[in-house]
């Protein structure tokens, strides 16, 4: 069986890097959509999608 995910059994260098990630991942998704529109690429299109998906999973707190 399966043990249940509990948040509030997180190790403290977690806690911490979650915590960083919510407040960098939002300067980064606005640096990365200017850059697509400057200068597109493959990679920066896949790129802002990523950082997009990853800014929804952070504000839905599904990570």
């Amino acid at each position: 069986m399966k043990k249940k995910f509990n948040q509030y059994t997180l190790q403290s260098w977690f806690k911490t890097f979650k915590g960083v990630g919510k407040q960098l991942i939002i300067p980064f998704t606005i640096f990365q959509a200017i850059r697509t529109i400057l200068l597109p690429t493959a990679f920066d299109v896949l790129l802002l999608a990523i950082f997009i998906l990853i800014a929804f999973a952070f504000q839905n707190e599904w990570i």
